[in-house]
C-alpha cells in the first residue's frame, strides 16, 4: 500500500536496495546529472555512453518530450489528471510541477517499484495547495494493482493522461501489449496516452551496442520498430493517434523551450569524466543520426 510504503523507515527501505546491480531508474538519473545512484549505475551509464557517445541525447530529448507533452495536454486539451508509470527518480520538471504550474488543481499519481525512488518519494509529494500528488509502489506488470491504488487519488470518471515514457522497452512483447491495453481500457473517453520507446530503426549499430551493455547487466531491453511501437496504439481499442503520429523524439512539436545546460568553466569541464560532462552538454545540436527514440501521443475516443 502506498501509505504504508511511505511510512517505512529509511533502514527498511535500504534493505530493498540492491547496490550490486544497476537499475534503469538510477542509470537514467546518472544521464540527467542526478546524485541518487550508485557506482554500479554509473558504470552502466558509462558503458552505454562509450558504446554510443551521443546517447545522452536520447535521454535528454526523451525528458524534454515529457515536458512538451504534459504542457500541451494541460494547456491545449484541458487534462487535469496524470498517471505516470515508471516515474524514476525526482529531477527538474516532474509531471506535477509542469501540470500544476499551468493548472494548480491538477492531480498526479507516480508509479515505480524501485526502493531508491520510493525513498525519495516525498520529494515528489510536493503538490500545490489546490492539487494533489501521490505515489504508488507497484510494478508495471501489475496494472490492476496500479489502477486500484491510483483510484484513491484520480477520478476515473474524468479524463486521465497515462504516461509511459521510456519504460516499455524494459518489458517483453507478451506482457507489454496486454499491459497497455488493460491500463487504457480502464480510462474514460477523452483520456490520453503518452508514450516513448527506444528503437533500432534509426541508428542500429549504436543502439545495439548500448543494448548489449544493458543485457549483460541483467536488464530486459527490447528495441521496437516503428510498426511495433505503433501497435501500442493500433491494437488498443478506441485509441486514435495524434499528429504527427509515431516520430523520432526531436521531431515531436518542438517549442524552443528545452532547458539550457548549466554553465561551467572550460578548465573545470576538462577535469570531468565523460559521464559527468553530460549534464553540461547542449542538446540543441541534435540530428537524426543521434536519436534512437520514437514518441507519440493519442486520444481515447
Amino acid at each position: 500500500m502506498p501509505g504504508d510504503a511511505l511510512s517505512r523507515d529509511p533502514a527498511e527501505l535500504r534493505k530493498r536496495i540492491d547496490t550490486t546491480k544497476a537499475h534503469p531508474a538510477r542509470v537514467y538519473d546518472v544521464f540527467l546529472g542526478g546524485k541518487d545512484n550508485y557506482p554500479v549505475d554509473r558504470a552502466a551509464a558509462a558503458a552505454a555512453l562509450a558504446a554510443n557517445p551521443r546517447g545522452y541525447l536520447d535521454v535528454r530529448h526523451n525528458r524534454d518530450f515529457l515536458r512538451r507533452a504534459v504542457t500541451r495536454l494541460a494547456e491545449q486539451d484541458g487534462i487535469r489528471q496524470f498517471l505516470d508509470i515508471g516515474t524514476g527518480l525526482p529531477t527538474a520538471q516532474n509531471v506535477h510541477q509542469i501540470a500544476q504550474h499551468i493548472t494548480p488543481d491538477s492531480r498526479v499519481v507516480y508509479v515505480d517499484n524501485d526502493p531508491v525512488v520510493l525513498a525519495h518519494a516525498r520529494a515528489l509529494l510536493t503538490s500545490g495547495p489546490e492539487g494533489r500528488t501521490d505515489y504508488v509502489d507497484a510494478d508495471l506488470a501489475a496494472p490492476a494493482e496500479i489502477l486500484e491504488q491510483a483510484a484513491k487519488t484520480l477520478d476515473f470518471d474524468q479524463p486521465v493522461a497515462l504516461v509511459l515514457v521510456a519504460v516499455l522497452h524494459f518489458v517483453e512483447d507478451e506482457q507489454a501489449y496486454p499491459i497497455v491495453r488493460e491500463l487504457v481500457e480502464a480510462l474514460p473517453s477523452g483520456s490520453r496516452l503518452v508514450l516513448s520507446h527506444l528503437t533500432e530503426d534509426l541508428n542500429p549499430e549504436n543502439i545495439r551496442a548500448v543494448q548489449r551493455t544493458y543485457t549483460e547487466r541483467g536488464f530486459t531491453f527490447v528495441l521496437r520498430s516503428k510498426d511495433k511501437v505503433a501497435r501500442f496504439f493500433t491494437e488498443t481499442p478506441g485509441v486514435t493517434l495524434d499528429e504527427p503520429g509515431v516520430v523520432p523524439v526531436h521531431h515531436w512539436h518542438q517549442d524552443g523551450a528545452a532547458p539550457q545546460p548549466e554553465h561551467v568553466d572550460p578548465a573545470q569541464l576538462a577535469t570531468l569524466d565523460d559521464i559527468e560532462k553530460v549534464r553540461y552538454r547542449d542538446i540543441s545540436d541534435v540530428t537524426d543520426a543521434d536519436i534512437n527514440v520514437y514518441v507519440a501521443t493519442a486520444r481515447k475516443v
